[in-house]
């Protein structure tokens, strides 16, 4: 089930990326929002490897700015999908915690 959501998460990572990377799409803080809340749902579904989600969607953004216009802000959106990821692993080990 990891190796699938992992895969998943690598899809959605690089279809944020072709969505942003579109020359009609400016809107940066969009891309962020849905970043940090598709991170943070993958950080829910697996907290022990939310580092692992956030790597696997964020990875992608700073990746294609790099080698497309050398901007190294772009690895602003890895740290949006770690905040993401972590907030939603918290949450995750926070309510089971509740739970008990």
């Amino acid at each position: 089930m990891q190796k699938f959501l992992l895969g998943v998460a690598i899809a959605i990572g690089g279809l944020i990326t072709y969505v942003n990377a579109r020359p009609d799409f400016s809107d940066t803080a969009v891309t962020a929002v849905v970043l940090l809340v598709i991170a943070g749902i993958f950080g829910f579904l697996r907290p022990k490897f939310w580092w692992l989600f956030a790597l696997a969607l964020g990875i992608w953004i700073p990746i294609l700015g790099f080698f497309r216009t050398q901007n190294l802000f772009t690895l602003l959106a890895l740290a949006v999908a770690f905040v993401g990821a972590y907030g939603g692993s918290a949450l995750r080990i926070r309510l089971q915690s509740i739970k008990k």
